[in-house]
């Protein structure tokens, strides 16, 4: 038997293992393909649930973490509140500059999306080269204000708000920096060194600006992670139980990216985007709701709309309909692969 590709579990397996598990009438969203977090019920608020790691080594885990879970909260439509850590740390190495570090991250992710770290667990591992961190955060809103994707509608606009491939250019501008020092203009590379940071990964104020404009009438967001946007819109087919249709040449791809992308012969569909947001919204709300998150540096724009046959998943290249790609790993994950 083959052992399984790095990255996220295969959706066929996934959707395998999520199958006829126990029902509980509090719990309003849970586990399945392109469902950023779980939701319950508890009295009348909602708690919106998430969990994700940061396992590639940085000196920003921390705040890489903090980012990565309010995002998934907030295309629930909730508000980041709390956040318990999980900070494995390698037996070699764990000295308290660097546990102090990991912490001063942790304090600055926190103070940029207003949730208030309130616990976890700490403890020096076995066996690993780098810190582990696994976030566990809370957010709160209200059942009429909940995202669920499956009340999406043929015909809603598919919004992406952002650049793709935000988060895998600021990695390889780092990781990869000596071989692209070679390829690329210096210029470039260093302002893709700083992506994480500017357009940035967090999509928190793209949400928030989007429950301004369109409130109760958000269909679907999605926080395209690994696997990139050609993933995320998958997941947001299979999330809204619907069918897609995708124009490439409305999909903005930043400079820096393409260069890249183009040196290390990567495809930026398929490279880790977050800092990137995929909305749906009623069609009669598209325009209002890409103008109100541009702003300078950050594209907007209507690339899609949802259709009535669950098994379309379309991408319109040069007037051409071809398939929307499937990458089985993240390009990153198959170029250090390589």
């Amino acid at each position: 038997m083959c052992a399984l590709p790095v990255g996220k579990l295969p959706a066929s397996l996934l959707r395998q293992l999520l199958a006829d598990l126990p029902v509980d009438d509090d719990v309003l969203v849970g586990p399945g393909i392109g469902r950023d977090a779980a939701a319950i019920r508890v009295g009348d608020q909602v708690l919106v649930l998430k969990t994700d790691p940061i396992t590639f080594p940085t000196n920003d885990a921390g705040w890489y973490l903090v980012n990565i879970n309010a995002n998934d909260i907030a295309c629930m439509g909730a508000e980041p509140r709390w956040l318990l850590v999980t900070a494995l740390l390698p037996e070699a190495g764990a000295t308290p500059d660097l546990v102090e570090a990991l912490f001063s991250s942790l304090r600055d992710g926190c103070q940029q999306t207003g949730c208030v770290l309130i616990g976890g667990h700490t403890e020096i591992t076995e066996g690993l080269d780098r810190p582990i961190l696994v976030g566990q955060m809370v957010g709160v809103t209200t059942q009429e204000r909940l995202i669920d994707p499956t009340t999406a509608r043929p015909g809603d606009a598919v919004l992406l708000i952002g650049g793709i491939a935000v988060e895998g250019t600021s990695i390889l501008a780092t990781d990869a920096s000596e071989r692209l020092a070679r390829e690329i203009d210096p210029d470039v590379l260093e302002s893709a060194s700083n992506f994480a940071r500017s357009p940035g990964i967090s999509v928190l104020r793209y949400a928030r600006r989007l429950a301004e404009q369109v409130g109760v009438s958000i269909r679907a967001m999605h926080d395209p992670t690994e696997g990139g946007l050609a993933t995320g819109l998958l997941e947001i087919a299979e999330a809204t139980e619907l069918g897609i249709s995708v124009d490439s040449a409305a999909v903005h791809v930043y400079e820096e990216s393409a260069a890249i992308t183009e040196a290390l012969d990567i495809d930026p569909w398929g490279l880790i985007a977050s800092g990137a947001l995929l909305a749906v919204v009623p069609a009669e709300h598209a325009d209002r709701a890409v103008e109100s998150c541009r702003e300078p540096g950050v594209p907007a724009a209507r690339i899609g709309t949802l259709t009535s046959d669950p098994a379309e998943r379309t991408l319109i290249v040069d007037g051409k309909r071809e398939s929307i790609p499937v990458f089985a790993v993240d390009e990153i994950a198959r170029y250090f692969a390589s």
